[in-house]
C-alpha cells in the first residue's frame, strides 16, 4: 500500500505557470487581432485606467480562466499545467472532487489571495500536513503526485 504524497508549494506554482502559458499562447492572437494591434505602443496600456476591468474582451477571458479550472479540477481531477507536473486534484477518497468540488476552491482562492500576492495560501499550504490550501480545507481537496 502506497502513502499518499501531497504536492507543496513548487510543483503547484510550476502548474500555474504552465496554465498560464497555456492561456498566454491562446489571448494573445486573439488580443492582437481583436484589437488591430501587432505591435505594442505606448497607448496599447489601457488597463493602467481602468481597461483591464471593464473591457468585455478581458472579462470574457477571466470567465474563461475561471471555468477552465472549475471544470478541469472538478471533472477530470487537473487542469493541463498540473497532468504535466504530475499532479491531481482529489478528495479524500481518491476521487475527482466533481464540479461543486472544483467550484469552491476556485471561489475561494480569492480568500487564498489575502491578505496579498497569495501570502494565506502559501502560509497553509506549507504549515499543513496535507499542504491544503483554505479553498481546498473548505471543497475537502488535496492536490496529490500521481507519479
Amino acid at each position: 500500500m502506497s502513502e499518499t504524497s501531497y504536492a507543496g508549494l513548487w510543483p503547484r506554482f510550476l502548474a500555474l505557470v504552465l496554465d498560464t502559458a497555456l492561456f498566454c499562447l491562446f489571448f494573445f492572437p486573439i488580443t492582437r487581432l481583436v484589437k488591430g494591434v501587432w505591435m505594442m505602443s505606448a497607448g496599447d496600456h489601457e488597463w493602467v485606467y481602468g481597461w483591464f476591468i471593464t473591457d468585455p474582451l478581458c472579462l470574457a477571458f477571466l470567465s474563461i480562466i475561471f471555468v477552465y479550472f472549475v471544470v478541469l479540477e472538478g471533472a477530470v481531477g487537473a487542469t493541463v499545467g498540473k497532468r504535466l507536473m504530475g499532479l491531481r486534484v482529489v478528495t479524500p477518497d481518491g476521487r475527482v472532487p466533481g464540479l461543486l468540488g472544483g467550484l469552491l476552491r476556485n471561489v475561494l482562492r480569492i480568500v487564498d489571495t489575502l491578505p496579498a500576492l497569495n501570502i494565506l495560501g502559501i502560509v497553509l499550504i506549507a504549515s499543513s500536513p496535507e499542504r491544503a490550501r483554505f479553498g481546498d480545507r473548505v471543497a475537502g481537496t488535496r492536490v496529490i503526485h500521481t507519479r
